[in-house]
């Protein structure tokens, strides 16, 4: 349920964060506080193994705007993300990590961006990466330049899930019936009037990222296939290329053997084998990523479970008391 009189949600999705907590705590409040506006802060647990849960409940006691949702099991940053988006209740949201490699203090400039030029997303822009690694740094420019090039829209470069939005862009995101949602992509994708607000992007401020190169890959995966066909044209393209192959051999093949200088050996045929077999074998696996795509979206399986909304905690104690007070 809305809260009309709500002006920011901003939404943090955690996993196994127990060690940085202290010092998001610290940084975060003060931020919100001074905004001088209503607000709630909507710490989107991602099914932590650790004591990130135990932690944000206690915080809620003395943060009456913290607010925990805690998901079932691990259901993937975006998933986190989603149901941020659904359990929101702020006329703006923004979301951002709880690892304070995005400053929490750029907040405050989003918001007032936001409202000074009227625009309903404002994207946080990495003016500097320094903290990442090289490896980091590279695979990201890879992957905005590949989502540019197949998505064939305006995608901010270096922007990561570090943004405010609007209530109708929230609305619009959650009236969308695909699941496995890729928001840097999504929210773009929707054509509201943006603008940008530029930072430094810092180090982690306590433990290990969560997010490793196999999460990468997913993601790049999930974005490409999410958004464009271009891999199942390239699959065709691959077959052409083999079926050209394969006639330079087959009349390759010909002229020797009518020359009459044919040897017998395997060197062709292995070449031929190999080249044919692994243009096939990659297409297979384009086709597979799309038919998996379907087969998830067949099962109509949630993209996450809520467990616990401690919102729902609050508002049946506010009851109990009003029933007590008549």
């Amino acid at each position: 349920m809305r809260d009309t009189e709500l002006e920011l949600s901003v939404v943090v999705p955690m996993y196994d964060e127990e060690e940085v907590l202290p010092f998001f705590f610290e940084r975060m409040r003060p931020v919100l506080d001074g905004l001088g506006v209503r607000y709630e802060l909507l710490a989107v647990d991602d099914g932590s193994r650790d004591a990130t849960a135990s932690l944000l409940l206690a915080a809620t006691a003395d943060w009456p705007e913290l607010r925990l949702v805690r998901l079932l099991r691990n259901s993937g940053h975006q998933a986190a993300l989603s149901a941020g988006f659904r359990r929101a209740r702020g006329e703006y949201l923004v979301t951002i990590d709880a690892d304070l490699q995005d400053p929490p203090e750029v907040i405050a400039e989003l918001f007032a961006t936001a409202r000074e030029k009227d625009v309903d997303v404002v994207y946080g822009v990495r003016s500097d990466r320094s903290s990442d690694t090289w490896a980091k740094r590279t695979t990201a420019r890879m992957y905005y330049r590949l989502m540019g090039r197949l998505v064939g829209m305006d995608i901010p470069f270096d922007a990561g899930d570090f943004r405010l939005v609007s209530r109708r862009v929230v609305d619009a995101v959650n009236q969308l019936p695909e699941d496995g949602r890729v928001f840097r992509l999504v929210i773009p994708w929707l054509g509201f009037p943006s603008t940008q607000v530029r930072y430094v992007r810092a180090g982690r401020a306590a433990g290990t990222t969560k997010y490793g190169p196999g999460k990468m890959l997913r993601l790049a995966f999930d974005s490409v296939t999410a958004f464009s066909a271009a891999p199942l044209r390239l699959a065709t393209w691959l077959g052409l290329l083999g079926g050209l192959l394969s006639g330079m051999f087959v009349v390759g093949a010909l002229f020797i053997k009518l020359s009459g200088r044919s040897i017998p050996g395997w060197t062709s045929t292995v070449l031929a084998v190999s080249v044919i077999g692994a243009i096939q074998l990659l297409c297979l696996g384009l086709l597979g990523e799309y038919v998996a795509r379907l087969f998830q979206s067949s099962q109509k399986r949630p993209q996450f479970l809520v467990g616990y909304d401690s919102l729902d905690d609050k508002g049946h104690q506010a009851r109990t008391e009003e029933s007590v007070n008549s």
